[in-house]
């Protein structure tokens, strides 16, 4: 991955610029979708859910989102091992598939890649995902709505 810049979503062109640049390590679902709803609330552009092989906007914030499992941890390594320190450090947003702990095995392995990252997040198991059709409907929840602020705090944002 390498950076580059959109003329087409920045500031001077009247548009906003993309403050964080997410990568979904398991692929477009409904927690990936969320996360960007969660540090985009007004929809303004700011969080935008990068597609396979897009390049991380010019002064965007990298945020990986994986999910707590031993598969997850194993793609954020695999990403870890092949980012270039051309880019900034990436954010981690881990979504909780139930409601534990993560696995020991994963648990070791995000530990061992902590000083490669600018920080993680870790999101609890939230059960509005699993019944929702998008994630406007899944901010509703109280307990999502607060995870959402939360990790808005967590990521450096003030809303």
């Amino acid at each position: 991955m390498i950076t580059h810049s959109f003329a087409s979503n920045g500031p001077a062109s009247g548009g906003v610029a993309v403050r964080y640049a997410l990568i979904p390590l398991l692929g477009y679902g409904i927690g990936a979708a969320c996360v960007e709803q969660m540090l985009d609330p007004e929809g303004s552009g700011e969080s935008r859910l990068l597609q396979p092989a897009e390049m991380v906007p010019y002064g965007a914030q990298p945020v990986l989102v994986s999910d707590t499992t031993v598969y997850g941890a194993t793609c954020v390594e695999r990403m870890m091992r092949v980012w270039t320190s051309e880019l900034p450090k990436p954010w981690l947003v881990l979504l909780s598939d139930v409601p534990m702990p993560p696995a020991r095995a994963a648990r070791y392995r995000l530990r061992a890649l902590e000083g490669r990252l600018a920080g993680a997040a870790t999101l609890p198991y939230l059960p509005a995902l699993r019944a929702v059709e998008g994630p406007e409907e899944a901010l509703a929840d109280k307990k999502t709505a607060a995870a959402a602020q939360k990790l808005r705090r967590t990521l450096g944002g003030t809303k």
